[in-house]
């Protein structure tokens, strides 16, 4: 297994800024570009595919809290951690919530779908304007809790290196398993929320 946080020159933790990440990430990358070795050899070309495949698979891997949380308790628990499907109790209200006001986006859309009347059009467009409404209240909601969660996490990192001292590493990767599929579900909602958004604009 490659080791992401390694071949990007980051430390291993699980707190990582996203401006750095992405910065060390252009740096390295522009090296191994494929426009700055098309003139090389065959077996440096391929080389430097290699390196730039890679480093791509890192920056992704690392940009993400979700994936980059995975990556390091698989570097430093040595297996793949237990992926949890059921939606926390804490959250089923949110899960409820998207839900329903994706429903409701989903019908209206396929109402609006059959409708061929100017008239009926014009009130068309001011129902999908209070209906982006809607999601976007659903969508700040979401954007409160993921603040939440990021501010856990940064407290599980603060915390980080004194818990190797301390041999309580053990511990930090239980608190940060049962954190990471959390930021699964931020991700799939707020795409949920902004894929309706996009079609209730056209």
């Amino acid at each position: 297994m490659i080791d992401y946080f390694a071949l990007l020159n980051e430390p291993r933790r699980p707190w990582l800024d996203p401006d750095s990440v992405k910065k060390r990430f252009l740096t390295f990358s522009a090296e191994c570009h494929p426009d700055r070795v098309h003139s090389a050899s065959v077996s440096e070309r391929e080389a430097a595919q290699k390196r730039y495949t890679d480093l791509n698979a890192a920056y992704n891997c690392l940009r993400e809290n979700k994936s980059r949380l995975v990556h390091l308790i698989e570097l430093e628990g040595g297996s793949n951690p237990k992926d949890v499907q059921n939606v926390p109790a804490a959250l089923m209200e949110m899960f409820l919530r998207v839900r329903e006001v994706c429903q409701r986006a989903d019908a209206f859309l396929s109402e609006r779908s059959g409708v061929d009347s100017p008239l009926l059009k014009v009130q068309m467009f001011e129902r999908a304007q209070d209906m982006t409404e809607s999601l976007a209240k659903v969508r700040q909601q979401i954007n409160g809790w993921h603040e939440e969660l990021v501010a856990q996490l940064k407290k599980i990192d603060a915390a980080w290196d004194g818990s190797q001292q301390r041999g309580n590493r053990e511990d930090a990767l239980k608190e940060i398993e049962g954190i990471y599929p959390l930021f699964s579900y931020f991700n799939r909602w707020n795409g949920q929320i902004q894929e309706r958004i996009a079609q209730l604009s056209f």
